[in-house]
């Protein structure tokens, strides 16, 4: 058995389980196997629930690590069916297939290489779930995975699973969890579930409040919160897969989240772990939204570099803004925040997407669910932000009017895209025109105004 070489400090669980965090792959096993209640012959169950670009990864993560031991763990992936691989897709993918040659042997040992020939050529389709078996996701063809096993029957992938990954967008986890919630209904224990899924929700009624995926799970399913944790951090997924040095943190409850960290520990992936879930997962919604407009910025202006610091300036001010209202202790998330935006204005889909709709080689009838790209996460929290933060009872008091406004008022950018992306008052150009705009606040004022006022109302997180 292959062991970590990663070296980090033991933690003592309130379980009174104590063991090294640089075990071989059996203690990280055995300790959640023990955990879950496991008796021997009965195998660790881990199922991905939805295959976009970080869910196959994810699990794909996890075949890597523990897949040759399948007496003791068990790794399938759910997806739905219909899905097809137009042709040229199917061309691209036997590129991508001729260019690697370990790939290649692979597919021709398995007998799966013809079928990519007969699909090259137009004389078959393939499907989403065909090529995920063979390790290939529909939204990010140029990284191939190793085979996964796909499930595309919902209730025979998860009735039995002890670890469910919620790789969905947020516009689909609670429908797809209220499903899911039917094959349940005749558990003993209930499963331990970890969302990946960046992108929020708001209710209005009866108050305003952001809803997040691991609160859609709770609703959804009866799981007790205490079952449901998030994952996140400053990770593009294909990167990941290749190995280059990335974090995240597990946040939740302190009896899973700890061995949990040290179970999804890899030395090219480190795992740190965090009590404050919902704060989290919901700052990894709002950077999908300026992320957004900074690949507006970038294509309207050639890639200057002084055009995207300035946005980065406002956007980065206006988060830290909304962060004072939701967050109790918001300091405490500057660095996740932070490098989460960062990474995502580097080479995130959102960022990709804002310079498609500058360019207009993509336009906003095509919707937020694009081809080769999955869901656009930040649309949906555009409009999920803008709704909550114009409530006229979180009225604040604005810094030059001296009269109290709603706190979106005193987030210029997030209403300019909220005016191009869902109202569509506005096109792509008028981005710029909010950074040129000589009424604009500086950036250190809204900061200092979030800073000086008592600003966090704990309701908007149902807290």
């Amino acid at each position: 058995m292959v062991r970590s070489t990663e070296e980090v400090s033991s933690n003592a669980y309130a379980n009174g389980l104590v063991q090294s965090t640089n075990g071989s792959l059996e203690e990280k096993v055995g300790e959640l196997r023990q955990l879950l209640g496991k008796v021997e012959g009965d195998p660790l169950r881990i199922v991905g629930v939805g295959a976009g670009a970080w869910g196959s990864v994810f699990l794909a993560l996890l075949q890597d690590a523990y897949g040759s031991s399948r007496d003791m763990v068990q790794i399938r992936i759910w997806r739905r069916t219909g899905r097809s691989v137009d042709r040229a897709t199917a061309e691209h993918l036997f590129e991508v297939i001729n260019s690697r040659e370990d790939v290649l042997r692979r597919l021709i040992r398995r007998c799966a290489y013809l079928k990519y020939v007969e699909a090259r050529l137009g004389d078959r389709t393939l499907s989403a779930d065909e090529i995920l078996k063979d390790g290939f996701c529909l939204n990010m063809i140029d990284t191939p995975l190793c085979p996964l096993k796909v499930v595309t029957n919902l209730q025979e992938a998860v009735w039995d699973a002890d670890v469910v990954i919620n790789g969905l967008p947020s516009t689909e986890t609670f429908e797809v969890f209220q499903e899911i919630s039917k094959y349940w209904k005749e558990r003993i224990t209930a499963p331990v579930i970890i969302s990946l899924a960046k992108g929020i929700e708001a209710e209005l009624e009866p108050e305003p409040r952001i809803i997040t995926p691991t609160q859609m799970i709770n609703r959804a399913t009866g799981v007790h919160v205490e079952n449901i944790l998030y994952l996140g951090g400053p990770n593009i997924a294909s990167e990941i897969y290749n190995k280059e040095y990335a974090n995240a943190r597990i946040c939740g409850s302190e009896k899973w989240r700890k061995p949990l960290a040290r179970f999804l520990r890899q030395p090219h992936f480190i795992v740190w772990d965090n009590g404050d879930l919902v704060t989290h997962e919901v700052m990894g919604g709002l950077k999908n939204v300026y992320a957004i407009g900074a690949g507006m910025v970038a294509a309207l202006t050639n890639e200057s570099a002084t055009s995207k610091s300035v946005y980065f300036a406002h956007c980065t001010s206006e988060m830290i803004f909304i962060t004072h209202l939701l967050a109790e202790e918001p300091e405490k998330l500057a660095g996740p925040l932070l490098a989460d935006t960062y990474v995502t204005l580097l080479k995130g889909r959102n960022a990709w997407y804002g310079q498609k709709l500058a360019k207009g080689e993509l336009n906003l009838d095509m919707g937020d669910s694009i081809k080769g790209k999955g869901m656009i996460q930040g649309v949906s929290a555009t409009k999920a932000f803008y709704e909550l933060l114009s409530q006229p009872d979180l009225n604040v008091l604005h810094p030059n009017e001296n009269k109290h406004v709603a706190p979106v008022e005193l987030c210029p950018i997030l209403k300019t895209l909220y005016k191009i992306l869902i109202s569509r008052e506005m096109s792509t150009q008028a981005i710029l025109q909010a950074l040129r705009d000589e009424t604009l606040n500086d950036p250190r004022e809204r900061i200092e105004i979030a800073q000086s006022h008592a600003f966090y109302r704990a309701s908007l997180l149902g807290q």
